[in-house]
């Protein structure tokens, strides 16, 4: 799939990037991950009625950060709320929310990721877009959920540019269809593997003799560890990893399915999710946030009802196998595809982040029998 900007808003560009051809994500070289079939665009957006929107933040020599926002659905999400659960690898992060989504199960804003130091600013925009919706103006609490990885390598993180207008521009913008990969958003500055990290997306399509349901994951990433890919150590072969060089850093994790699960189960998927990062050689280190956000889009939850009860038709735990292994599947593609897809780039102190030597490492795999 190529992928295409339909909802980034960039300001004022001006960095040293590579400008050498496209980048193409794995599957255009002939990379597959696990068994499943993917969604058509093979992203988070697979999941009908998601929408993503991001902004980047490229400015001078010192600014490399930006907000990516992931919105379940197109309605008041306060009022129509939907199931989640959040997932905590390592909790070396600044993750706002993650109370009451864990004890109420459920998510009543959009999912927005940034910079460590941005999260009170991102946090302040989303109450600042949910008080503003219609139908909430009697709303007095509400729970935003912000997520983030430190960027302050390549970014001037001190410097807290993102503003409450780049969040809201975010959550304005927000649509469904392709999602830009790679130096966008909130995966502007990241370091992954020592490599440029950034966003990454995927999806898996469940055959409709399971369900017919989507897994969609948005990733990002900016952690360390032993990079595989397709269980071939290109960590190793490239001579970069953890314990050789200081690479450390977090993950955010988005899962989304049309699967209709409740939290409990929800949360079980998010953990899978956490072993599709594993098998790309993430070790969760002291220093890293690595959490899990899901959700289902398969109903919703009215913020007020005449009714006592919550009438709604649950997937068995018998039947849920095949999404967890979607999870995973997708998990563990999202992040290779953000490796992929980001570019070369230099930023804030000087401090240069080289893009994956795509070229080498299909050339490993092909030695390795993992492209025909």
């Amino acid at each position: 799939m190529k992928t295409a900007c339909l909802f980034l808003v960039t300001v004022v560009v001006s960095v040293s990037t590579s400008l050498a051809q496209p980048a193409k994500r794995p599957r255009e070289y002939g990379i597959r991950f696990g068994v499943m079939p993917t969604g058509p665009l093979n992203a988070i957006t697979d999941v009908p009625g998601v929408r993503v929107g991001q902004v980047t933040l490229q400015q001078g020599q010192h600014v490399r950060t930006g907000v990516t926002a992931i919105l379940p659905h197109d309605g008041n999400l306060f009022q129509q709320k939907v199931p989640a659960a959040i997932y905590i690898g390592n909790g070396f992060g600044k993750l706002t929310g993650y109370s009451q989504v864990e004890e109420l199960g459920t998510l009543e804003t959009p999912i927005v990721l940034t910079n460590t130091l941005n999260v009170p600013t991102a946090a302040d925009a989303v109450i600042d877009h949910t008080l503003a919706q219609p139908g909430n103006a009697q709303v007095q609490s509400l729970n935003p959920v912000v997520g983030e990885t430190n960027d302050g390598f390549l970014n001037d993180i001190r410097g807290r540019h993102v503003s409450k207008q780049h969040v809201l521009d975010a959550v304005r913008t927000a649509r469904t269809g392709p999602i830009e990969e790679g130096n966008v958003g909130a995966g502007t500055g990241t370091v992954c593997f020592g490599f440029k990290g950034g966003i990454g997306t995927a999806s898996r399509k469940l055959p409709a003799s399971l369900g017919g349901y989507t897994v969609g994951v948005l990733v990002q990433t900016n952690f360390g560890g032993v990079l595989q890919i397709g269980g071939v150590p290109v960590g190793v072969e490239l001579g970069k990893y953890s314990y050789r060089e200081k690479l450390d850093g977090s993950c955010m994790m988005v899962v989304l399915t049309d699967a209709p699960l409740d939290a409990r189960n929800l949360k079980r998927l998010a953990k899978r999710a956490f072993m599709g990062l594993a098998q790309t050689g993430g070790i969760a280190s002291n220093g890293s946030g690595d959490y899990v956000i899901a959700a289902s889009t398969a109903y919703r939850i009215p913020h007020e009802t005449a009714s006592n009860f919550d009438e709604v038709k649950l997937l068995r735990n018998d039947a849920t196998s095949p999404l967890f292994m979607a999870a995973i599947e997708a998990t563990e593609e999202a992040i290779i595809n953000s490796l992929f897809m980001a570019r070369t780039l230099s930023g804030h102190q000087g401090h240069r982040v080289e893009a994956l030597p795509v070229d080498k490492v299909v050339e490993l795999l092909r030695k390795a029998g993992q492209i025909k």
